[in-house]
């Protein structure tokens, strides 16, 4: 494999970020059981409500997650999963938020909502006063300037930075003032951007400026913003989060301290709940876990609104007849895109494989988001949302392509879940019916799959077509489109549209929501057409509790809020 080190962050104005790539299941080592391996360890004092051990607090108010989520960095700068979101979310806190999972954006560390000067440039936000992080060290504007600028200078693969490219330089002319001058006139995503927990505020007396601190330095260092410090971090085993006393932003903890234990699989965070070995599982357990929970009377099945989906991507350079292929022709190339549209049956993996836990996805914003619009339904298969086997048929054969198509697709279930093999095992019989395709389904681990998977600058992709998830990093329908279909989005698949570039950019500075809303749609009907990525499933998120915890929500970028969680 070529090296995956060059990825494309400035070939078009990003408004989503390329974050949060997992939408369901990550696997880790078991925690209190079997591991699959030692971890990295590392814990500190520092501020908050104890004096360094899980022990000095108060056990009434401790809360225990179970979760299979992997956590890759604890640096906001190099978080791009719901493992890290989900941990980062709780330590860093950015000038504006989501309050109590609503979708509005209100003041979080910022003491205004900000302004624009005359000409739509430049937004300047105020500081609440003697703001300072869990380490003691005074909170300004130094820090959020410090905090955005390494993001940029990081450019981390894993991490946001492409969010932030509308974003061209951060001013910080006194302790409590901050000034964003933007690329885009009157940005109406500045503000959800900075309300994405990659926008939490570091110390820059204790992270580095030009790359990533390293798990044992976060915790070491103690530099946090958020409604808790991170007392204690083992990968793959533990995290302890400590109250921090001090915090100002809009969701001060109701607890003292939350632990997050991490488990290898769903089966064991199922045990785990079970035996009350943990308050609260989430993320993530099979359809068949939560149906045999719902029947446990000590426990509680939450479902919270989903925001997010499954796919299927297309790679269109290495896809049969993509661009980098020695056959390569785009037209037919997107009649294989389009005969497998044709082909798949939504509502027969919601039911068969998710048990409802899903329901199929004809959009590429999900329904009952912003900016939703059926574009899929009527445009493939039968035009109800069932599969027609002679209409891809004809699809084929009037590209001249010859069949059966042979097609490789790769999934993953340490990041997705387990059910991802029925779901793949489901979309090979679905795809092979008629004889017009000729299915290779394989697994990859998930640290290689999520580098494997990109087209750079310098490789084109190793898998054809792959399983993708995704979950909104802010309440914004760009941040579906912006990361599947920009040039340098976190699909990162080989798809350029100068169109729809030019649409994305456009929307961005639409301040009139109807007018807006006409260029979202515009892209969506454009990227129908295309079809670079094939929208699946649209999920929901679900936890199991106890019975005397209180206090659930979940995100429809489905982070579980750690403060909000109480004990009866």
């Amino acid at each position: 494999m070529s090296s995956h080190h060059d990825v494309r962050r400035n070939a078009v104005r990003h408004i989503a970020t390329g974050a949060i790539a997992a939408l369901l299941i990550t696997g880790l080592a078991a925690c209190g059981g079997t591991t699959n391996g030692a971890g990295s360890g590392a814990s500190g004092a520092g501020a908050g409500d104890t004096t360094g051990s899980s022990e000095a607090t108060g056990q009434a108010s401790a809360i225990t997650v179970g979760t299979t989520d992997k956590v890759v960095s604890l640096d906001p700068a190099g978080i791009s999963e719901l493992g890290s979101i989900q941990t980062a979310y709780q330590i860093y806190a950015p000038l504006f938020a989501q309050h109590d999972g609503k979708a509005d954006i209100v003041p979080n560390l910022a003491a205004d909502n900000g302004t624009w000067n005359a000409d739509g440039t430049q937004f300047t936000v105020k500081l609440k006063s003697s703001l300072k992080f869990t380490n003691g060290h005074a909170l300004t504007s130094s820090d959020v300037k410090f905090s955005i600028d390494r993001i940029k200078e990081i450019n981390s693969e894993n991490g946001p930075v492409s969010v932030f490219a509308n974003i061209t330089d951060v001013d910080a002319p006194d302790p409590t003032t901050v000034v964003f001058t933007t690329s885009v006139k009157d940005d109406v995503t500045l503000k959800p951007v900075l309300s994405m927990t990659a926008s939490g505020i570091v110390d820059e007396q204790a992270y580095p400026k030009d790359k990533l601190a390293t798990d044992d330095e976060v915790v070491k260092d103690n530099g946090f913003s958020g409604a808790y410090s991170l007392r204690e971090y083992k990968s793959n085993d533990h995290a302890l989060f400590v109250r921090n006393a001090d915090y100002q932003g809009i969701e001060p903890a109701h607890n003292k301290q939350v632990t997050t234990r991490y488990y290898a699989d769903s089966s064991n965070l199922k045990l785990a709940v079970q035996q009350g070995d943990v308050d609260v599982a989430y993320r993530s357990l099979t359809p068949t876990d939560i149906t045999d929970l719902k029947k446990n009377d000590k426990l509680k099945v939450v479902t919270g609104n989903g925001g997010g989906g499954r796919y299927l991507v297309f790679n269109l350079r290495t896809q049969p007849f993509g661009s980098k292929q020695a056959d390569a022709n785009a037209d037919k190339a997107k009649a294989v895109r389009q005969a497998v549209a044709d082909l798949v049956d939504r509502s027969a993996l919601a039911t068969n494989v998710y048990q409802g836990t899903y329901k199929p996805l004809y959009s590429f914003i999900p329904a009952g988001q912003a900016g939703f619009v059926d574009t899929l339904t009527g445009a493939y298969g039968d035009g109800s949302g069932k599969p027609d086997v002679d209409k891809a048929r004809k699809t084929l054969a009037d590209a001249g392509v010859t069949t059966p198509v042979k097609l490789n697709i790769q999934y993953n279930t340490d990041h997705y879940g387990p059910s991802s093999a029925d779901e793949y095992a489901a979309i090979k019989t679905q795809l092979e019916d008629g004889g017009l395709f000729s299915v290779n389904v394989q697994q990859t681990e998930w640290v290689q799959y999520s580098k494997q998977r990109v087209v750079t600058d310098s490789q084109d992709g190793d898998f054809p077509a792959y399983q993708i998830g995704w979950a909104p990093d802010y309440p914004d329908p760009s941040d579906y489109l912006t990361p599947y279909f920009a040039p340098d989005g976190f699909v990162s698949n080989g798809y350029e549209n100068p169109q729809v570039a030019s649409l994305l950019k456009a929307q961005a500075g639409q301040t009139d929501e109807s007018q807006r809303l006409d260029t979202i749609k515009q892209v969506q009907q454009v990227a129908a057409k295309d079809l670079p990525i094939l929208p699946l499933l649209q999920s929901v998120s679900q936890s199991v509790t106890g019975g005397d915890i209180s206090g659930v929500v979940m995100d429809t970028n489905f982070v579980l809020r750690y403060p909000s969680l109480e004990r009866k």
